[in-house]
């Protein structure tokens, strides 16, 4: 009886790790996909005063309705803070493996407080930042890459996300890449390229971080799919 219970209750703690990684994996998926959808609709709800090649998606918390862009940019933090979680309890540990989901959580922190602090017009309609915006967008921008190349050592490590490990490198790498044009060319006032910031910027996230992190959430609901292990 007493070894019977027991399997009981290992079996029951398993289906709630599962439960609780898919829900992660789930977080990790709907959170790029919502915070898409979110701007793209705030776009054509401001057409004709707001111009996505140019202005960078934080901009829209400075015109009307910019609460809805507040707390897009807040979900998506939460859910990026959740994914991280789940992605450290769902792959193989690794002596220091750790850091890098830990990096990851704090790109969530980072976008949360791109909400927490909002940019604002000022009173000839330029979008300024009262204090903190800046901070949080340089935690999101500037940690993804660093967190997808840590990310990837362990990857490379668990034979049932090695497949992922050379995508993490190539986006960490093109992420670096990246923000070394924005701060070189897009981002100053005086830039050649500063016209194009809100392209620049979209690219960064709609190419090169979102995809990674949806496939990093399929992963893992794929493999909560398969037969019983231990979590």
């Amino acid at each position: 009886m007493e070894v019977q219970q027991q399997r009981r209750d290992s079996t029951t703690r398993t289906t709630h790790s599962r439960r609780l990684l898919r829900a992660t994996a789930w977080a990790g998926i709907a959170g790029p996909v919502a915070f898409t959808a979110s701007f793209l609709a705030q776009e054509q709800f401001r057409r004709g005063e707001y111009s996505p090649m140019a202005e960078q998606v934080s901009a829209l918390e400075a015109g009307p309705n910019g609460w809805v862009q507040q707390a897009t940019f807040v979900v998506f933090g939460v859910l990026t803070m959740v994914q991280a979680v789940g992605l450290h309890r769902a792959i193989a540990p690794s002596r220091a493996g750790f850091v890098g989901p830990a990096f990851l959580f704090l790109t969530g922190v980072g976008a949360v407080v791109a909400g927490v602090f909002p940019l604002r017009e000022d009173a000839a309609g330029a979008t300024y930042d009262p204090g903190g915006h800046m901070a949080g967008g340089m935690l999101f921008f500037l940690g993804s890459p660093v967190a997808f190349l840590l990310l990837s050592v362990r990857l490379r490590r668990d034979p049932s996300w090695r497949p992922l490990a050379p995508y993490a490198v190539a986006a960490g790498v093109a992420l670096l890449g990246s923000a070394l044009v924005m701060s070189a060319l897009v981002l100053p006032d005086d830039g050649p390229l500063h016209d194009w910031a809100g392209l620049a910027q979209r690219l960064s996230v709609l190419v090169l971080i979102f995809p990674l992190r949806v496939a990093l959430g399929v992963r893992q609901l794929g493999l909560t799919a398969r037969p019983a292990t231990t979590y």
